[in-house]
């Protein structure tokens, strides 16, 4: 049945392969206590549940992998009332753990200063390094979603690119003026050198104009912080989250900027909110005389 769920999450709910992978490890958790203690998935009861959940406890588990564990199990048995092996999903009763979210790195206004600072590019690397930081912030982008811009997803007319985002969700996401010129630069002088003669679908390539990958766009990242001195690190992720909280910041509402970064729940988007909010407090109790 494990099989099945999983074949369902790829061909009818269109999820990752990476998204799957999780899905599976967090689920051959819970089935492998189920065969330790000779519990049938199919009749388990509420007690055998907490039990399960006391378990992972004791594991000294955090809540959010707690949480995220209860989620692929309540996932895994709504599959299984959806296509009939059981009436109902016990797990429904079961409620997450409270999790209290942590408020994702961003960058200050004055390191967005210091990253994309005036520079001479002399090698088609840099022009190509330089474009993937300017997306990764002028857009939004997942790294997954980045390394999969194809030539034809880029309209340069209208400033934008198409990309399927979670679950292959399609969307458009749009770019400014600086991200338009270091691209235009590097489709006009620096992919063909690149390229050395080959063709690629592909907007980023590296080397024998293979698609660039989620590790190398971390190392090119790692690279450019060290050119400049940032005391931290920066993944493509810290870059999409200055990306919400510089527009929130700006007065973005929050349900564009929840299209814009292809959130599924408002949920998910309104952890920036907490960011912005956190913000105007310490600004008023820096500045209030009276508190």
């Amino acid at each position: 049945m494990e099989e099945k769920f999983l074949e369902y999450l790829k061909y009818e709910k269109n999820y990752s392969e990476n998204t799957i992978i999780n899905y599976q490890k967090e689920l051959k958790k819970y089935l492998s206590y189920l065969k330790e203690h000779k519990i049938d998935y199919k009749k388990i009861q509420k007690d055998q549940i907490r039990s399960y959940l006391k378990y992972l406890d004791d594991l000294k588990y955090k809540n959010t992998s707690i949480s995220k564990n209860v989620s692929t199990i309540r996932s895994f048995y709504n599959f299984l009332v959806l296509k009939e092996y059981l009436d109902k999903n016990i797990w429904n009763q079961i409620e997450n753990p409270k999790v209290t979210r942590k408020i994702p790195n961003f960058l200050t206004t004055m390191e967005l200063v210091e990253l994309f600072k005036e520079k001479e590019f002399k090698t088609p690397y840099e022009i190509r390094n330089r474009l993937i930081l300017e997306l990764l912030f002028a857009t939004g982008f997942r790294v997954s979603e980045l390394i999969h811009i194809k030539l034809k997803d880029i309209n340069l007319s209208e400033k934008s690119i198409r990309t399927l985002g979670k679950g292959k969700k399609e969307r458009i996401v749009y770019y400014g003026e600086y991200a338009e010129e270091i691209l235009n630069k590097f489709l006009s002088e620096a992919r063909d050198i690149l390229l050395n003669g080959k063709t690629s679908e592909y907007l980023f390539v590296g080397k024998n104009s293979i698609k660039l990958t989620r590790n190398r766009i971390n190392e090119i990242l790692d690279k450019e912080i060290q050119k400049i001195g940032l005391k931290h690190h920066i993944s493509p992720h810290v870059l999409r989250h200055t990306f919400a909280t510089q527009l929130l910041n700006n007065g973005a509402d929050i349900r564009s900027v929840q299209e814009l970064l292809g959130h599924e729940n408002l949920s998910t988007t309104q952890i920036y909110t907490h960011i912005t909010s956190e913000q105007l407090r310490k600004a008023y109790l820096d500045n209030m005389p009276r508190k």
